[in-house]
């Protein structure tokens, strides 16, 4: 059977919806479920999907969840008291704004680091470091892991059964990039690496795992498609990337808050396009879906907001199917 590897990449609230139908044209054409794939690797948003798919969550189901229909309807067999809702998620999350930030700095020994020893910290998590505290917190994400892993069950560990799940973050004070879910990474619950995954820097408080604190991992790459050319790599035939915050195919957006989130996006994906030939390079066929003009349209300048969620996801619906298959056509052309 060909071995095949699912990378999920950040992308806040409105990357999360874009992902979604991406996921559902995905499971169109693979031959087996999404979340029984040989491995799947998230990245902030990207691991909480790639929880939900390992914890036994049906793409359908997360469409369902992604349109707002409460827990109970979408998974009548959970406990779902302790699964929340998109709009709890959403809450949390700041409804599309950071709560006020606290007066310092999110991490001087971070900076220290950077200061003393540059070549050892990545230019943007050192820059990371110097935001100021974040103080939102996103305890649902843990408690609707919780409540999913019930249907597979916990190992003694805390993780899931069955093929890897690598989630990843930044140790906070280091700025090393950590695995969660990897041979030889921290021991942690599945939630608790979902929820540092998903600590952007600033805006949510670090994750505390062992001591140590955790942020999120797309500040050290959006997707982490670089894992998978290493040489400790797992040996894979084909990857499939879905990276909500690249695209090779723009809107052309008149407000100037647009025009610079389009220039961040020009940016991240040379870095993507890097990692995948990296990966190309060892013989794995990659595959890569990023929004296209329409859904950039959709999603304006800031990910975060919900108020557009619904939108991003009916456009991306009607956008992600010919896209794939254009990305996989491009995919067996490089291989």
């Amino acid at each position: 059977m060909t071995r095949t590897g699912l990378v999920l990449g950040a992308g806040g609230i409105l990357g999360g919806a874009w992902m979604a139908a991406g996921l559902a044209a995905l499971a169109d054409r693979l031959d087996r479920p999404l979340g029984e794939l040989d491995l799947i690797l998230g990245t902030s948003a990207g691991s909480v999907f790639g929880a939900a798919l390992r914890c036994g969550m049906s793409v359908d189901e997360l469409l369902l969840h992604q349109r707002g229909v409460p827990p109970a309807e979408i998974a009548p067999d959970l406990d779902t008291g302790d699964l929340p809702d998109m709009r709890t998620i959403e809450r949390e999350s700041g409804d599309g704004l950071p709560p006020i930030p606290l007066p310092w700095m999110g991490s001087p020994r971070l900076v220290a680091t950077a200061v003393t020893h540059p070549w050892r910290v990545n230019p943007v998590v050192a820059a990371s470091g110097l935001l100021p505290a974040g103080r939102g917190r996103m305890g649902s994400l843990i408690r609707m892991v919780a409540a999913l892993q019930t249907r597979l069950g916990i190992t003694t560990d805390g993780w899931v059964p069955g093929a890897p799940l690598w989630v990843v973050a930044v140790d906070y004070d280091s700025g090393a990039r950590t695995v969660f879910g990897r041979a030889g990474g921290p021991p942690s619950t599945v939630g608790e690496a979902v929820l540092a995954s998903c600590s952007i820097p600033g805006w949510f408080t670090p994750q505390v795992i062992g001591g140590r604190r955790y942020v999120d991992g797309g500040v050290a790459s959006s997707t982490s498609l670089g894992l998978l050319a290493g040489p400790d790599a797992p040996d894979l035939d084909e990857v499939y990337v879905l990276a909500p915050l690249a695209s090779h195919a723009y809107d052309r957006p008149v407000d100037p808050l647009s025009g610079v989130e389009r220039g961040v996006r020009h940016v991240l994906t040379r870095w993507l396009d890097a990692e995948v030939a990296a990966v190309r390079a060892r013989g794995t066929r990659v595959t890569v879906l990023t929004p296209g003009p329409a859904d950039l349209h959709a999603m304006g300048f800031n990910l975060m907001n919900p108020r557009r969620r619904e939108r991003v996801l009916e456009t991306a619906m009607a956008t992600t199917a010919d896209a794939l298959d254009a990305a996989l056509d491009e995919g067996r052309r490089a291989a």
